[in-house]
């Protein structure tokens, strides 16, 4: 059964904020917006304007309308950054304008108060759509937008600024009207003239009057006739407060525009006054004062500004580089060398190009100086000039280069990294610099280019006859053998590696061996020990060793010879033992006792019952043992005390009755 299709998602159309569509869009909006601005007051204030164009008003109000609603529409579409990735999901870009401070606005913008009835002030009045001012922040977005994308910010602000200005001066004009009217129109000088002046009974020159009055009081002219009035001095006043904050708002505005348009100016061409100043006070003026004033109106005059790294140097890097390719590529483009180059290795030279411009007459370089860098010729004519500088031996046009000779290593080269030609601006000359760093970075990326432009400089060398071909077979062989020995030496390396790591596993696996050996030791121990404890019938021993009075030990009881032991490790008989010597009152003990013959060993290894214990409780020695301590020997190993007839190397103890019967001797030699 086949798996059920899942639909797609429906494509959902959304805006760009930054795109040209969103644009365009905002830039249409300036119109409806303007004109509420501008005519809703002016309708309000000249009764006469309104009726006159009655038809033509309604018929914008709709239109007006229409394009605020349609706005609506465009927020309900527009996507936004979040995280830095553009969201289209209509449903959050639905919640998020209604959530927005915007959203209000929006709506109480579009609200229908001019179908009010008239005695609301709806109909009658055309200030119930004041309302629609309330969309002004999109025309500051609209204007913010324009300013950011157009080429000539600074026209466009002292335009927007002209604008304020002027809908200021129309509202105080307009203001001054209706102000007229309610004073009544010709009643004194201040107000504005009734219809019975000549020229006055048309709107219109009741409008301009009006202008030019505001106008001489927001300019602070003066020159307006004296109020009589209350009403008319409180207007005038506000009128001359509101002219000298608009006055100092339009002076710092313009003094901002000024300094960034010399700003900006500054940041493309350098400043000459300072040099001038500098040649005048250390007396190097005359003729090199003039070349330098020239250089600079060229470059002015040309639009060739010296200083792009710094303009560019805010952008990131990849940006950076688009910016650049796209200004100079076509330019390289035209260089021979890169002819057969790709287009990564462009790409990759171009943030480095450093563009230099040089007068007439200006060596560019001279023979024998140290190269650090390449030229290539964007504009201009230079010259191959022999030794007496006059001598015009080659000419360089656009397209192109020189001086890559010295910064490429090519084997033979006698010159070495010296300048072989000295090369002069005949005119002024737009040039390409490529540091040697940054030409030798580019080409170890690409080798394919460092092949081909040493191809090209060992050509010219040939022609030039700088070339040494032994030198450059000595070069060539020299460089081979020591490949050969990279490779060599490589081959060591690795020989030397796999050696370690074969004596780095031998030295582990012989530690694991010895591990293994010596838990193999440990558990053999124990096994011994565990063995050792379980002991046989002990054979009867003779009394202890006695110790005089002062400390020191008697002389030790003769031992009969040892048990003998069968093969299979199991011990005879006990031995029998005499009586235990007796010990006087100096400690002297009597002589040894006899002892019985030693028993063979059974086949089990196991010992014989328990040697006999006499009436004090001093008890026979153990038979022969292993290594192992029996489990609950009365004396510790190394005591020196042994049993009669053990072998050598079964450690003895003392019985517990012979320790008691050691102790009653003890305290009886010091009483």
């Amino acid at each position: 059964m086949a798996a059920p299709t899942v639909p797609p998602p429906p494509r959902s159309w959304t805006l760009d904020p930054s795109g040209d569509w969103y644009y365009w869009w905002i830039s249409l909006m300036v119109l409806p917006i303007l004109y509420n601005w501008i005519i809703i007051i002016c309708r309000s204030c000249f009764p006469g304007l309104q009726e006159q164009q009655e038809g033509l008003w309604l018929a914008l109000d709709v239109l007006s309308d229409g394009l605020y609603l349609m706005d609506m529409a465009v927020r309900l579409h527009t996507a936004f950054l979040e995280d830095g990735i553009l969201v289209r999901d209509r449903r959050r870009i639905r919640g998020r304008y209604l959530r927005s401070w915007c959203f209000p606005w929006d709506v109480v913008s579009v609200l229908p108060t001019d179908l009010l009835p008239p005695r609301l002030g709806g109909a009658a009045a055309p200030a119930a759509r004041a309302n629609r001012c309330l969309r002004a922040p999109r025309l500051l977005e609209a204007f913010d937008r324009r300013e950011t994308r157009t080429g000539h910010p600074n026209a466009f602000r002292v335009a927007k600024l002209m604008l304020y200005v002027l809908v200021a001066i129309h509202w105080y004009g307009c203001l001054y009207f209706a102000l007229s009217s309610r004073l009544g129109l010709g009643s004194d000088p201040w107000v504005c003239p009734n219809a019975s002046r000549p020229g006055f009974a048309r709107p219109l020159r009741q409008y301009l009057h009006s202008f030019y009055f505001s106008t001489l009081v927001l300019a602070t002219v003066g020159d307006t006739p004296e109020p009589r009035r209350r009403e008319e001095f409180l207007f005038l006043t506000a009128g001359f407060l509101l002219a000298v904050m608009g006055f100092a708002t339009v002076t710092g505005s313009v003094a901002s525009i000024i300094s960034n348009a010399g700003a900006a100016d500054a940041a493309f061409y350098p400043d000459p006054a300072p040099l001038r100043r500098y040649l005048r006070a250390r007396g190097a003026g005359g003729r090199l004062a003039r070349r330098v004033a020239t250089w600079h109106h060229h470059l002015r005059a040309q639009r060739k500004p010296p200083a792009e790294q710094g303009v560019l140097r805010h952008l990131p890097r990849g940006l950076r580089a688009e910016v650049a390719a796209s200004v100079h590529l076509p330019a390289l483009g035209r260089v021979g060398l890169f002819g057969g180059w790709e287009l990564g290795v462009l790409r990759q030279l171009v943030p480095r190009l450093r563009p230099q411009v040089f007068g007439p007459g200006e060596f560019v370089c001279r023979r024998g100086d140290v190269g650090r860098e390449m030229y290539f010729v964007r504009e201009g004519r230079l010259a191959v000039v022999a030794e007496d500088g006059v001598t015009q031996l080659a000419t360089l046009g656009e397209g192109l280069y020189f001086g890559e000779i010295s910064l490429i290593n090519i084997k033979g080269n006698t010159s070495g990294n010296r300048r072989t030609a000295n090369i002069m601006s005949i005119g002024y000359s737009d040039l390409f610099c490529l540091a040697k760093e940054d030409l030798a970075e580019v080409l170890a990326e690409f080798p394919s280019a460092r092949a081909t432009m040493e191809a090209k400089g060992r050509q010219l060398l040939l022609a030039m006859g700088k070339l040494d071909l032994r030198a450059e077979a000595a070069a060539a062989e020299a460089e081979r053998r020591v490949r050969d020995l990279e490779v060599a030496l490589e081959g060591l390396q690795t020989r030397a590696a796999r050696l370690l790591a074969q004596l780095e596993s031998g030295a582990f696996k012989l530690a694991l061996r010895v591990q293994r050996l010596e838990g193999r030791l440990r558990r053999r121990r124990r096994t011994e020990r565990g063995a050792g404890g379980v002991q046989g019938p002990t054979t009867p021993q003779g009394p202890a060793q006695g110790r005089d009075p002062d400390g020191g030990r008697s002389p030790t009881r003769a031992q009969g010879p040892p048990r003998a032991q069968g093969p299979s490790g199991v011990q005879g008989p006990p031995r029998t033992q005499g009586p235990p010597r007796m010990q006087g009152p100096s400690g002297v003990q009597g002589p040894p006792t006899s002892q019985a013959p030693i028993r063979a060993p059974g086949p089990s290894g196991g010992q014989g019952p328990p040697g006999s214990q006499d009436s004090s409780g001093v008890q026979g020695p153990t038979g022969a043992q292993g290594r192992g301590v029996p489990a609950g020997c009365g004396v510790p190993l190394g005591c020196g005390v042994q049993g009669g007839g053990q072998d050598p190397g079964a450690e003895g103890y003392l019985g517990v009755g012979e320790q008691r019967q050691q102790a009653r001797g003890d305290r009886d030699n010091r009483c």
